[in-house]
């Protein structure tokens, strides 16, 4: 029987970094983007092979630090619990991938959405509809299973999906207004 990850926690404890809850939900998240990240390297390898195209140029995982996921709780006026980082946290885990061209995002979106057992809970399309700042990239928020011993738990990971182009402006961006400290 799958569960929500949710379901393992005290829905009234307050996030502590240095606990052992908190790493086990790590080591849950850092699964789900290793089951995922198996998933598009099938079908990075399925393209090549069988019909010589090279659909992705490069597949990126991370797992948000505990200071930006306790930080964006705090922009958002959450209270620190297990429970609000759980529902409320989309991006813990996160999968990027950078294709070669623009068609080969949707190609890609519309090849996940067919893998079974992951679900798709929300879509931004800022390919479309690129932020005021240029920034551009296709997200999934999806849940994807993650078979444990003794739990099957259904994890949230965000999924973007970018050219080589859109990726490196995406990367200064992100220096330019996250990382202001930093010298360029």
């Amino acid at each position: 029987m799958m569960q929500k990850i949710e379901n393992f926690i005290d829905e009234k404890k307050t996030l502590e970094i240095d606990e052992k809850i908190f790493q086990k939900l790590m080591f849950i998240y850092k699964s789900a983007n290793k089951e995922l990240q198996t998933k598009i390297e099938i079908l990075q390898d399925e393209a090549q092979i069988f019909y010589n195209y090279k659909l992705i140029d490069y597949i990126t995982t991370r797992i948000k630090t505990p200071k930006s996921i306790i930080n964006k709780m705090k922009k958002r006026g959450l209270k620190l619990t297990y429970k609000n980082m759980i529902e409320n946290i989309n991006d813990i885990a996160g999968l990027r991938i950078v294709c070669p061209v623009k068609k080969d995002i949707f190609a890609i979106k519309e090849l996940i959405k067919q893998i079974p057992d992951i679900k798709i809970l929300k879509e931004k399309d800022y390919v479309a509809h690129p932020k005021e700042s240029g920034y551009s990239s296709y997200h999934l928020i999806i849940e994807i299973p993650v078979w444990l011993s003794k739990n099957n738990i259904y994890v949230k990971v965000e999924i973007q999906i970018r050219t080589t182009a859109m990726d490196f402006w995406a990367n200064l961006e992100h220096k330019l207004k996250y990382k202001p400290e930093e010298k360029l």
